[in-house]
C-alpha cells in the first residue's frame, strides 16, 4: 500500500525598506517564558549554521531563512512520533519538551508581530489538507493554537483540482509575503498522493538606520574570484557603526530603524579565502565575533543587490540526520493521523533579498511535500564590500537570525 506523502511549506520574506503591516498570531513575552525562548532561539541558530555549510557546498549567491525553515518543520514535529521525533529533534536542536517548544515558538513570533515598530515583520501559517483526510484534532488544535495555522481543504486527488489547489496555495504564499514569493509549489511538487500541505510565511520590511545617499552610489568592481571581476553598483557612506576586526575577517553590523534588527556582514580578508571562513561559522564563533563590535566610525563600500533562490531541502536535512521523515516505510507522523501513512515527500524553500540605499527587502518561502577585537585607526577603517562576503538578518532582541547569505556575485 503506498504512504500518503505531506507536503510542508514555509514562506519568508524580509524588506528592509519599511513597508508591510503585520496582524496575527503570537502574544507577547513574559519573564516565565525568558528560558524557553533562549533555547528555542540557540537552536534554531544552531540548525542556522547547519544547514548554511550544507547549502554553501554548491557555489555561487546563496540567501534562505533558517527561521521559516525552523517554524515549518516545528509545526511537522507536532505530529511526529518515535524514531522520526527523535531524529527531527536532533536535527533542529529541540532541547525542549513539545509542551514547552512549542509555547515559545508562539512567543518568540509574539515578540515579531507586536505592533507600533518602526519597522514591518510579519509571520503567518496554514495547514491545506486533503478534502475528506481524517487529521487529529490534537494536530490541528497545536498548530492552530502555537502557530496560528488555520486548516484549509482542498482537494489533490482530482488532477484539476490538484491544480487549483496549487494555484491557492501559491496565492496565498504571494500575498503573505507582499508579491516576492512567487510560483514557490510547481505543478510536480504535488500528486495524488498529497495529503496535507504546511505553509510559513515570513516578510519584513525596514529602513537602514542610517541610509546611503543615491548620488553616492558609483560603479566599482566587485571580484567574484582571484581572476573575474564585474563593475557592480557601490553603495558608499562613512559613519558609526558597530565594527570588529580579526585575522580572518572585518566584521560590519548596520542597525535598521528602531535598533530592533539589524544587518551582520562578514567579510573574510582578503588573503583568507570565503570557503574557509565558512566553514568557520558556529554560533559560539559568531557570538565571539559579535562581542567584540565596537562603534566607531567607518567607511563603508557596499553592493547594492537583488537575490532569488529555491531550494529543493530533502537532501541536505537528510544529510543531518533526518531520516526517517523522508523514507515512506519508516516515516512515524502518527500524531497527525490514526495511522502511519504520511511522510515527508518534499521539503522546498524560496527565498528573496534586494538591498539598496534605503535598506533591505527580503522574502522566503519553504515547502515539505509528505508523499576579532575593533582596531581603532587616526583614519576610519574602510569596510569596502568588494569580494564575495557573507550576511546574516537578526532580531537584536532574541539573537534569532532572521535570514542568512552568501553574496557571491552582486549580479544575482
Amino acid at each position: 500500500m503506498k504512504r500518503r506523502s505531506i507536503v510542508l511549506g514555509v514562506t519568508l520574506l524580509l524588506v528592509c525598506t519599511l513597508a508591510a503591516v503585520f496582524s496575527g498570531f503570537g502574544s507577547r513575552t513574559s519573564a516565565i517564558d525568558k528560558a524557553d525562548i533562549d533555547s528555542v532561539v540557540a537552536g534554531n541558530n544552531a540548525f542556522a549554521f547547519d544547514l548554511y555549510r550544507q547549502l554553501a557546498k554548491d557555489k555561487g549567491n546563496l540567501f534562505f531563512s533558517p527561521y521559516s525553515i525552523s517554524s515549518a518543520l516545528a509545526m511537522t514535529y507536532a505530529g511526529a512520533r518515535g524514531e522520526t521525533a527523535r531524529q527531527m529533534a536532533d536535527v533542529l536542536h529541540f532541547s525542549l519538551a513539545p509542551e514547552k517548544l512549542h509555547p515559545a515558538f508562539l512567543d518568540l513570533t509574539g515578540m515579531f508581530n507586536a505592533d507600533g515598530k518602526s519597522y514591518q515583520l510579519s509571520v503567518a501559517n496554514a495547514l491545506w489538507g486533503q478534502v475528506g483526510y481524517e487529521f487529529l484534532p490534537e494536530f490541528l488544535d497545536i498548530t492552530k493554537k502555537y502557530y496560528g495555522a488555520g486548516f484549509k481543504e482542498v482537494d489533490y486527488i482530482d488532477d484539476g483540482n490538484r491544480e487549483q489547489a496549487r494555484q491557492t496555495i501559491n496565492k496565498w504564499v504571494e500575498a503573505k509575503t507582499n508579491d516576492k514569493i512567487k510560483d514557490l509549489i510547481q505543478p510536480n511538487d504535488l500528486s495524488t498522493l498529497t495529503r496535507l500541505v504546511l505553509t510559513n510565511a515570513i516578510y519584513f520590511k525596514g529602513k537602514w538606520e542610517i541610509q546611503f545617499k543615491p548620488e553616492a552610489t558609483k560603479p566599482m568592481p566587485f571580484h567574484i574570484s582571484a581572476k573575474e571581476k564585474v563593475d557592480v553598483p557601490m553603495m558608499h557612506q562613512v559613519a558609526k557603526f558597530n565594527y570588529a576586526e580579526n585575522d580572518q575577517a572585518q566584521i560590519l553590523e548596520m542597525p535598521y530603524t528602531g535598533g530592533e534588527l539589524s544587518m551582520v556582514v562578514l567579510l573574510p580578508k582578503p588573503e583568507y579565502e570565503l570557503a574557509k571562513l565558512e566553514g568557520m561559522l558556529r554560533p559560539e564563533v559568531i557570538r565571539s565575533w559579535l562581542s567584540q563590535l565596537s562603534r566607531e566610525k567607518v567607511e563603508v563600500f557596499l553592493p547594492r543587490f537583488k537575490l532569488e533562490k529555491r531550494f529543493l531541502l530533502n537532501e541536505q536535512l537528510q544529510g543531518l540526520g533526518m531520516i526517517d521523515a523522508f523514507d515512506e516505510n519508516a516515516a512515524d507522523f502518527s500524531g497527525m493521523t490514526r495511522g502511519r501513512d504520511l511522510y515527508i515527500s518534499r521539503v522546498i524553500h524560496k527565498a528573496f533579498v534586494e538591498v539598496n540605499e534605503e535598506g533591505t527587502e527580503a522574502a522566503a518561502a519553504t515547502a515539505v511535500v509528505m508523499s576579532g577585537k575593533s582596531i581603532v585607526l587616526d583614519e576610519p577603517p574602510v569596510f569596502c564590500a568588494d569580494r564575495p562576503f557573507v550576511f546574516l538578518i537578526r532580531d537584536l532582541r532574541s539573537g534569532s537570525i532572521l535570514f542568512m547569505g552568501r553574496l557571491a556575485d552582486p549580479r544575482g
